[in-house]
Order: C-alpha cells, then structure tokens, then sequence
C-alpha cells in the first residue's frame, strides 16, 4: 500500500469519527487490509465495499475513499503488473466496470500527484486551465461541472468562513455539491494548517465529510 495514501486514509477516518463521536479503531483496520490486498483490483473493491457494508457509520466516506483507492492502484498496484497493463483489455474492462464509481476528487488527487512529479505548487487556476482543460471546446463536460469553481475562484483567496458562505448561495453541480468547500479550502491552504481544519469544523454545514475530505487532500499533498 502507498505510504501517503495510508496516512491519507488513517487521517481522514479519524478525523471523521471524532467530528462524529464515533470509534474509527475496527473500520480502520478493516480497510487498510483491503486495500493490502494481492487481488485485482475489482476483487479489492468487492472487499472495500464489503468493510463499508459492515460500517454504516462511515458510509458518507465510502466513494472518497473509492477515490483513495484508485489512487493507490496507480501509486502501488500497478508497479507490480506489466509496463502497458493501463492501455489493456483488462483495464478498459475495470474502466467499464466501475465507471459509476467514485468522485471529481479523482481528478485533484491525481492533478497533485502531477504537480509533486513536475516539482510544482498545486494551484487553483491551473488545476482547471491546465489540468482540466475547461477552456477546451472539447472538454464542456469539465466546464460544466466545475462551473462554479471557475465562476468563483477568488473564494481561494478569501477565508474559510467565506467560502463556506457562499457555496450555500451557488447552484453547483450535483458531482461538486459534496467536494466544493473541501476543494475550496484545499486551494487556499494547501499546507492543511490546524486553524483552517478549526475553521472548516466552526463554520462548514457538512463538518464531518468536509474536515476528513479536507484532511485527506492536504495529506496527499504533503
């Protein structure tokens, strides 16, 4: 399993369950194993989604985490299968498969994982510009559904409690609805400082999903 991603996972869980008032302790464990396992990768999801089945309390996490685990087959699984496995017929085939699952928390955990391979700062504009392409008459799709992050990305220079605010006031997409303040907050600090993490859980109206969907990127990230 990819080291970051571990503490990414082990991060969020806790930082869900103690927002929640609940134990992370068993559900951590259990995860971790599925993610540790040598299977393909849609045998693993079949166990992931078996640890979520068995903790309800954790559902909420259950598609961000499927994100975390796409991001750990790229970072570690594929290492063990050969040089051209992700231009395969097996892999268009997961593809397929899973294409219902996960979150557009995909695309910013892998544009990070672009930025720390080039030796750049993550940043708002160019996530959307260049890693996106919404400017692209191909790819309306993106324009579309990050629309109000490229409509309001000043917000990554404002404050907590004004990103907050305003995303109850935007008519986002139904993907970004959940991720908009996380992804909001993710750009104006991208360190993950403990006064962002206070003032994510002081004024966000999601403060369990947004604090551990939070804490997990910043994790990656560093």
């Amino acid at each position: 399993m990819d080291n970051r991603v571990k503490k990414a996972l082990n991060a969020a869980t806790t930082k869900y369950a103690e927002t929640e008032g609940i134990e992370a302790g068993n559900f951590q464990t259990e995860l971790i194993a599925a993610f540790e396992l040598d299977v393909n990768f849609l045998d693993k999801a079949t166990a992931f989604d078996a640890v979520f089945d068995s903790n309800p309390k954790f559902e909420a996490l259950r598609e961000i985490f499927f994100d975390l685990l796409m991001v750990n087959f790229f970072s570690s699984d594929v290492q063990k299968l050969e040089d051209d496995y992700l231009e395969s017929d097996e892999w268009a085939n997961i593809e397929e498969e899973t294409i219902d699952r996960g979150t557009e928390l995909l695309n910013l955990l892998l544009y990070i994982k672009e930025c720390h391979d080039e030796d750049l700062d993550p940043e708002l504009g160019d996530f959307l510009k260049e890693f996106l392409l919404v400017e692209d008459d191909e790819f309306q799709d993106e324009f579309e559904i990050y629309e109000e992050l490229i409509s309001n990305q000043q917000l990554a220079e404002s404050s907590v409690e004004e990103i907050c605010k305003t995303a109850e006031t935007l008519n986002v997409s139904d993907e970004m609805k959940d991720l908009f303040v996380p992804f909001m907050a993710f750009f104006l600090d991208t360190e993950g400082s403990a006064e962002t993490m206070k003032e994510l859980i002081q004024f966000s109206r999601n403060k369990s999903f947004d604090s551990a969907t939070y804490i997990l990127i910043t994790t990656i990230n560093n």
